[in-house]
């Protein structure tokens, strides 16, 4: 049997919650930033920050067609860190890495890490929905967090954010225009197209039952 394969089964045995709390206490411990020049082959690079990246194959295949940047996922689902980590290093890509991290909680501490200036895209797409109004201080794009990522994304800076939801969509959208540091590039209300050269499974399975998909693109002025 294909090596590949074989693990792929034995993880698939292993039970990984669709939906995690992230205000529950066992998420609320920082984490300690790793040290970069450990993590990526060439730290200095523009780092492409991916928010909720799930099993991180969207930033697996990203990274070896744009290898003049970093890539870095943050999920708050750490055997999903572990598996992804895994499938980074069968690939051998020295400019991917992916974190265990609940990033509001380690944003700060985090990005005020990071080389100065590197952090240059953050990607949120398909995040956990939250439905209830009483569980909406668990959906990840909080007006704090907000104001961080325009803290340390620098001019020029950009976020890409997309769900298939539309009150979602909209809810994100609103919290970055409500920013004075974030312009929305495009006059429509959402992106047609995607403008990254990958889309996610959740997107390409969205799109192949003929849903829509809400997307927005901001720059960080």
């Amino acid at each position: 049997m294909d090596p590949e394969r074989s693990e792929d089964k034995i993880l698939a045995r292993v039970r990984v919650r669709q939906h995690v709390n992230p205000l529950s206490r066992k998420y609320q411990q920082p984490i300690t930033p790793p040290p970069w020049e450990q993590v990526f082959q060439f730290p200095q690079q523009p780092l492409h920050l991916d928010i909720g990246c799930a099993r991180g194959r969207f930033l697996l295949e990203l990274a070896p067609l744009q290898l003049d940047w970093n890539f870095l996922g943050l999920e708050i689902r750490e055997p999903l860190v572990i598996e992804a980590n895994q499938k980074r290093d069968q690939a051998q890509l020295h400019n991917l890495a992916y974190l265990f991290s609940n990033i509001n909680i380690d944003a700060e501490i985090l990005l005020q890490s990071l080389p100065e200036g590197v952090l240059q895209r953050v990607s949120i797409q398909f995040p956990d929905p939250w439905f209830k109004q009483r569980q909406s201080k668990r959906r990840v794009v909080q007006p704090e967090l907000v104001g961080i990522l325009a803290q340390y994304l620098p001019v020029g800076g950009e976020v890409f954010l997309q769900s298939d939801l539309e009150g979602i969509a909209v809810e994100m959208r609103d919290r970055f225009q409500e920013h004075p540091a974030f312009h929305l590039t495009h006059s429509t209300p959402w992106l047609q197209e995607n403008p990254l050269p990958v889309t996610t499974e959740r997107e390409r399975a969205t799109l192949a039952k003929s849903e829509p998909v809400y997307r927005c693109w901001f720059e960080r002025v």
